[in-house]
This record gives structure tokens, sequence and C-alpha cells, in this order.
């Protein structure tokens, strides 16, 4: 079977928001029909650059503002987007954190909404060295789960 040529990217734009070097936000949502386990973020719109879409990502998941302490990792092999099999998927990750106490609800459970509908989502702190990497959804999350484990092993 010959797969679709790619003919567009799309881009994401991701937060990792570390708490006491030991935990990872991590989203659990309901989109597309499907569950999904990853990092906050989004998408990238076009005339905005990778951290204006983040500040403004921050703003409509959690509420609030958050502040970026630097890049972390840019995808850097081949990936072929889940969704639409014509886009190769470029991920871009930054440390993130809150200027003040974040005011939404963080769960102690996967998925801690009432109905599966599009849209649902929630969030929870997991412990980077014991998280199963194969948890998250997507492939370069996974990688960069990997890669704050190694980190976190090297402290």
């Amino acid at each position: 079977m010959d797969l679709p040529e790619i003919k567009q990217f799309n881009i994401r734009v991701y937060g990792l928001l570390i708490h006491e070097m030991t935990q990872i936000l991590l989203s659990d949502e309901f989109m597309l029909n499907r569950k999904m386990t990853k990092f906050p973020g989004g998408g990238l719109h076009f005339g905005e650059g990778p951290e204006e879409c983040m500040m403004r990502e921050g703003m409509e998941e959690f509420g609030q503002q958050i502040e970026i302490i630097d890049h972390f990792y840019t995808t850097g092999f081949f990936q072929r987007a889940l969704f639409f099999e014509d886009h190769q998927l470029i991920s871009i990750y930054y440390r993130i954190r809150f200027p003040e106490e974040p005011r939404f609800k963080i769960s102690l459970k996967p998925f801690d909404f009432p109905k599966m509908v599009n849209g649902s989502q929630s969030f929870r702190w997991v412990n980077i060295a014991a998280f199963q990497t194969e948890e998250l959804s997507f492939p370069i999350d996974r990688h960069v789960m990997g890669l704050l484990k190694k980190q976190a092993g090297q402290q």
C-alpha cells in the first residue's frame, strides 16, 4: 500500500511543567472521538511564532499566564501526523512555569471528567521516573519523556 505524499507541515507546541524536579504535568483529553494522554499544548497558528503559540495555549488550556523558561526539544526525526496522513509533524517543547499558583483542577486519576465528549480535558501530575512512557499517545511525546527520564537519572 502506498502512503500519501507529504503535502504540508503540522507544527505543534507543548509545555513541560516540571514540579519539584520529579513530577511533570500531563493532559488527558478526549478529542477527535478518542482518548489521548499528552503534554499540554497545541497547534501553531499562521502568523504566530512558537513562543507566542505556547503563551496562547497556556491561556487556553490553563486559564492563566505561563512563563517560558527555555526551549527543551524540537522534533529531530521524520514523523507523519497521526490524524492527517499527508502532513509531516514537527513538535516544539518548552519548559514552562506558572508565575502564580495553578488556578485549575489537578486530578489524581487519568481522564477525570464527567463525559467523554470532544474537548474534555483534565490535568494530573505523574512521577517522571515511574511513569510508563507507552502511556503517552504520541511518538514524539514518548521520545521527549525518554529524554526527561534520562535527564532525571543524571541529577
